[in-house]
């Protein structure tokens, strides 16, 4: 069951989304923001030795990152990474990584950075660390015609739900599926899928209930579809998420929070948020989470 507190947040949320999607036709003006000088802000060993910003990125959940119609790469997590590539006076390089695959690939050494939304559990906290600068909740999202199944109480219960491997969502039906059986509801069935998009297509031809994800990427989803897939009541967490990189790399989240800082100061942060309708998902300073206990709640 949710508070008023957060319904109220996922109504405004779902409002701004609305909103946004008129201002998604428009280009967003990212220009003169008072960029700092490179030579001010700290740099990872393989920045200063190669010249780029190198990203690992799954380039398919929107409206953090996908493809636009011109091919290329776009979406809050993309832009802000560009405009942090140019204030370290770097090129600019995405790999395209399924979401499952990114901590382990951080792990081995593959790559550093995995600029995406992740939320810092303490299972991920024992391989990567995090630079946090943004936050959201988990929501349920079906197709409208089984909308009125997911009213009341504990709406999860008996339902088949559909969530990314390795997502706070996967870990979010688990710890949903133990309350239904403690008050003795029907269990919850979870199917995993490596993709965002895979989830939504298992919805659309029944072959589950519901996707269960972030509120901002299914609110946008919402918006961009015309409704094919409607957010249902309920907020499951709400959480600040960030960039995962290697197990006590300090070099490189140093410099990612300075850059993410000096974009909150300059307005650039604030500019690419307003421009996918997601201000209510800003955060005040990014900082680094190394240990559960640096979590911002």
């Amino acid at each position: 069951m949710t508070s008023n507190n957060e319904e109220a947040l996922l109504t405004y949320l779902t409002s701004k989304l609305r909103h946004a999607a008129f201002a998604l036709t428009t280009a967003a003006v990212l220009g003169g923001a008072g960029i700092a000088n490179a030579a001010e802000l700290p740099k990872s060993p393989e920045v200063a030795e190669t010249g780029k910003l190198l990203i690992a990125n799954t380039l398919e959940y929107a409206p953090f990152e996908f493809i636009a119609e011109d091919g290329k790469p776009v979406g809050i997590n993309i832009e802000l990474a560009q405009e942090t590539a140019k204030l370290l006076g770097a090129e600019f390089e995405v790999t395209r990584i399924p979401f499952p695959s990114m901590i382990p690939g951080l792990a081995a050494g593959r790559f550093k950075v995995a600029w995406e939304t992740f939320a810092a559990t303490e299972e991920r906290l024992k391989q990567v660390d995090f630079v946090m600068f943004i936050k959201s909740g988990i929501v349920a999202s079906t197709t409208p015609d089984k909308a009125e199944s997911f009213k009341g109480e504990n709406n999860l219960c008996g339902k088949r739900l559909g969530v990314i491997g390795g997502a706070v969502s996967d870990f979010i039906a688990d710890r949903v599926n133990e309350e239904c059986k403690t008050k003795g509801l029907p269990e919850l069935t979870k199917s995993v899928f490596p993709e965002g998009k895979d989830i939504i297509q298992a919805v659309l031809s029944d072959r589950i209930d519901a996707r269960l994800d972030d509120a901002t990427a299914s609110g946008y989803f919402e918006v961009t579809s015309k409704g094919q897939l409607v957010v249902v009541p309920g907020l499951y967490d709400v959480a600040p998420l960030g960039i995962a990189i290697p197990k006590g790399d300090k070099e490189t989240a140093e410099m990612l929070r300075a850059a993410l800082e000096e974009l909150i100061k300059n307005g650039t942060y604030k500019a690419i948020m307003e421009k996918y309708g997601m201000t209510s998902a800003m955060i005040e300073e990014a900082y680094v989470v190394d240990a559960a206990d640096k979590i911002r709640k």
